[in-house]
């Protein structure tokens, strides 16, 4: 066996074995995450998903070897703070996924190149395509959080024309702030299922000491949307300053469907532009043939008793 050989070897079992260590940490914390949740249905709430236990509940959800690692100069290398803004996105649990993703980065960084390189039969190209092999295995992890993040954000996008609405129906019937978004948090979650839970979130931070505007920081600007985040200053000034809220939130209402209305306009001017492309390239030719396909018929037709005489 040549070195080079035992050189891939040797990386194949490296990343073997940072993948074993990586599963055993996931198991720990799926231990921790499993004793949290019986000390959560202890405390009579059965209803709360393991991903999102109260705060109060963070040291048994995270271990702190594990967020000291992760937060070292190799884990900011390998899972950076885009990453793990994708991954707060996303949704998903923060130091699982974190690990999560650092293991996916390392089986396919390390395994396609392998797998490519000894695939491969030339040797002309080898090196360039396990380049390219090792680039994508480290970006793919990447792109999926990505795509689940756009995902969310259109979910977003969509949920918050409804939250609006039913935040001032409930302001309407006589019931408080604080009891409108307790109600859209319990009742509406499963309409809304990134915004319930993320409201769920605030209520329970604001029922833990902290400010609204500290409560609900993460709803404003998590999901990079600035509709999101002038509704949530708007909440928190006049939950700062007093005085009715109704007329404010369907102005906003008001608001967003105009340009909800003027997207729409818009989606459709690009269809328009689209389907254009479309028609010339498939009607065209069928219009061509049927309009002008009687006259290229008789003309061959001329044509042909023309040679025949």
């Amino acid at each position: 066996m040549s070195p080079l050989h035992l050189s891939i070897l040797a990386l194949l079992l490296l990343a073997l074995a940072m993948a074993m260590g990586a599963g055993l940490l996931l198991q720990r914390l799926s231990q921790r995450q499993s004793t949290a949740q019986v000390i959560q249905r202890a405390l009579g709430d059965n209803a709360t998903p393991a991903d999102a236990l109260p705060d109060e509940l963070d040291f048994l959800r995270d271990n702190p070897w594990q967020t000291r690692w992760l937060q070292s100069r190799l884990g900011s290398l390998l899972v950076a703070d885009e990453d793990r803004r994708l991954i707060e996105q996303c949704g998903f649990p923060k130091v699982r996924s974190q690990l999560a993703l650092l293991f996916a980065r390392l089986v396919l960084a390390l395994g396609l190149p392998a797998l490519v390189y000894l695939g491969m039969s030339t040797s002309g190209n080898r090196m360039l395509w396990t380049a390219a092999a090792f680039a994508i295995g480290f970006m793919l992890p990447k792109w999926f959080l990505k795509s689940r993040a756009a995902q969310r954000r259109e979910r977003v996008a969509r949920e918050l024309p409804l939250f609006v609405d039913l935040l001032g129906l409930l302001q309407s019937v006589g019931l408080s702030l604080d009891q409108s978004l307790q109600v859209i948090a319990s009742d509406f979650q499963h309409v809304m299922p990134v915004l319930g839970a993320e409201v769920a979130r605030g209520n329970r931070q604001y029922a833990q000491g902290r400010t609204r505007e500290q409560a609900y920081q993460r709803l404003a600007t998590l999901h990079e949307n600035q509709h999101l985040s002038d509704f949530v200053a708007l909440v928190n000034q006049a939950d700062k300053h007093g005085g009715a809220i109704q007329e404010p939130i369907r102005q906003f209402s008001e608001r967003l469907r105009l340009h909800r209305k003027s997207e729409m306009k818009a989606q459709i001017g690009k269809i328009t532009v689209k389907m254009t492309v479309v028609m010339v390239t498939t009607l065209l030719p069928a219009l061509v043939i049927v309009t002008a396909g009687p006259g290229f018929l008789a003309i061959i037709r001329s044509v042909g008793t023309m040679t025949g005489s």
